[in-house]
């Protein structure tokens, strides 16, 4: 009897630190993928950023002579109202 109370008790230790080393692991997951998430974030926002200078860049050559660049810079404020009326209209549906 003794000699099963002794491989049950074996057994719970096992599983007790297996427990911890789990839960530490889960806790340095956590952590790392909060972390990520902050990269992930500032990256977006650096990305965005960067878009917007490339609209105000192309905008700001389309007022050149080129009459392609005209074209690009028309085509490029026709698709940025075009975004800014699909804003509207979901910020619209969400009220």
């Amino acid at each position: 009897m003794n000699i099963i109370l002794s491989e049950i008790e074996v057994k719970v230790r096992k599983l007790i630190d297996a427990n911890h080393q789990l839960t530490e692991e889960n806790r340095r997951l956590a952590n790392e993928n909060q972390a990520l998430r902050e990269e992930n974030e500032t990256l977006n926002q650096a990305s965005q950023e960067l878009h917007e200078k490339i609209n105000k860049t192309t905008i700001v050559n389309a007022l050149g002579n080129n009459e392609e660049e005209i074209k690009e810079g028309r085509k490029l404020i026709k698709e940025l109202i075009k975004e800014i009326d699909q804003c509207v209209s979901i910020l619209n549906t969400k009220e």
